[in-house]
This record gives structure tokens, sequence and C-alpha cells, in this order.
């Protein structure tokens, strides 16, 4: 499982589109780390795309779209995004359906309104419940 929490926008990425940035860099939770080799596989390296690293926000974030890459044979079937505004519950958002594909896959998120966010990843397509993610960006607005 990978937790997201509140971040800003990355300068210069290919994936930035007018007004639309990748947020919620500024916390992340995940549940295991390759070979325990944190240095080299860290939760810090899921979010840099190191185009010079972003900046963060405290800013309310109107999340409007989700884009996840995958190992092909390590991909997620069923994917839930949960999400609040701050000093409330989590609340499901949506859940969507990634396919076990290699390919850069993005979900539209509609009236997503956020200080916080969960995603959880379930039934995973390897036969030991393995999950690879090689991209994972939260595109949408500050508000």
């Amino acid at each position: 499982m990978v937790t997201l929490s509140r971040a800003g926008p990355a300068k210069n990425s290919p994936l930035d589109q007018r007004r639309s940035h990748r947020c919620w860099r500024e916390q992340a939770w995940v549940s295991s780390v390759l070979h325990r080799d944190a240095k080299q596989f860290g939760k810090k390296h899921m979010f840099d795309g190191s185009e010079e690293t972003c900046w963060s926000s405290d800013q309310t974030v109107q999340v409007s779209r989700l884009q996840l890459q995958f190992q092909g044979g390590f991909a997620c079937r069923l994917c839930t995004l949960e999400g609040c505004r701050k000093g409330e519950e989590l609340v499901k958002i949506l859940d969507f359906y990634p396919d076990d594909v290699h390919a850069l896959q993005s979900f539209p998120v509609q009236g997503a309104t956020l200080d916080r966010l969960r995603i959880t990843f379930a039934r995973s397509t390897d036969f030991f419940g393995r999950i690879v993610v090689y991209h994972l960006s939260v595109l949408g607005e500050k508000l």
C-alpha cells in the first residue's frame, strides 16, 4: 500500500499541462522496499521524477487525474482512491482497474478537492501478490 499526502508542482515536468501539476509529494508511506534497501530503492525515489525535484505547498488541491505505470506482470487489478479535506475522515472517491501492461495509464478523477489522499493497491496480477510501480503522478490544480 502507498499512502500519499500533500505537495506542490514539479517544475518543467513533461507531464505538466497548463495549470496542472504533480502534487502529493510531501509524505509517503510504503509497505515494503526491494531487499529492504531504502537507500537505493526507498520511497523518496518514487516521486522525485528528478526534474530538479519539486517544491511543497500546503494549499488544497483539486485532483483531476492519476497516472500510473506498473511493471507488466506485477500490476494491480483493482485500485481504490480515497481522500478528504483537513480534519475529516478518508472517504472512497473511486475504484479503478489498471491493465496488466508496462504502459503509462491515466485515470480521470471527477470533483476531488483534497488535502489528503490514499491509493490502495489490491488484487495483484502476480501469483505472489507483488506489485511494482514505476511511475505515479497525481495531477491537479492548487486552489
